[in-house]
């Protein structure tokens, strides 16, 4: 679904990644991990378009995107999550979701009513606007607004950074009910034992470079090196 190879990217004459390897498949969840300043959100924002990569090919479904700006990387199938939710404050939560919405390949898979019964709390707050809703609420329309494209793939970034336990809970259980409808996801998160509960592999990014990557059952077998790597 998503091939990245040999990507290099940065600000200005900061180069921040150097020659990042990572792979999703089709209705698979790969966990890109790393400490604070690691290069995470730099590689979310080359895959999307919002940073032009220096180097390296992106591929998306058989095709590159790489060089494309934002707006038709989108259309390809990429829904993202941002971190820090970036929700529309202005807006009120419906109309968040439609102001997204697109139905770019002959399917209309998520709807506002299939959102809502995902996350039922944006149903009864659907007529309070983006500034009005908690960190928690606003993070569940953060992903609504990104299902409301019918994306290919989701790509969150902080899944769950700054929530409270039970909001982390429901978004975790959230992940893995996209898995099991064959979403295909890259997640950023810095919860170990939840990704190992939805992620199929797992990325780890050190000073803009991949210094570990693995399946499941390699992290859980090398997972005392991988902590080390995400706490030193």
């Amino acid at each position: 679904m998503l091939t990245v190879r040999g990507l290099c990217a940065g600000y200005g004459d900061a180069r921040v990644l150097f020659d990042v390897d990572l792979d999703v498949g089709a209705g698979k969840v790969t966990a890109l991990l790393g400490r604070n300043g690691m290069g995470k959100t730099t590689t979310v924002r080359a895959i999307t378009g919002l940073l032009p990569p220096s180097a390296g090919e992106i591929g998306f479904g058989g095709t590159r995107i790489d060089g494309l700006p934002p707006h038709k990387i989108a259309q390809t199938g990429i829904g993202l999550v941002p971190e820090g939710r970036q929700v529309f404050p202005t807006l009120n939560v419906e109309e968040n979701l439609v102001a997204t919405a697109a139905s770019r390949f002959g399917t209309t898979r998520w709807t506002k009513e299939r959102v809502y019964a995902l996350f039922p709390r944006l149903k009864e707050r659907r007529k309070h606007l983006g500034s009005q809703l908690s960190g928690g609420e606003q993070q569940m329309l953060a992903i609504g607004r990104a299902l409301m494209t019918n994306p290919k793939l989701v790509i969150m970034d902080e899944a769950t950074e700054g929530l409270a336990p039970l909001i982390r809970k429901e978004i975790w259980a959230c992940i893995a009910a996209l898995k099991a409808e064959g979403e295909s996801i890259l997640v950023i998160d810095k919860s170990l034992d939840a990704l190992m509960r939805v992620a199929d592999r797992h990325v780890v990014l050190e000073k803009g470079r991949v210094v570990w990557a693995g399946s499941n059952a390699e992290l859980a077998a090398d997972r005392d090196a991988v902590e080390r790597r995400l706490h030193v």
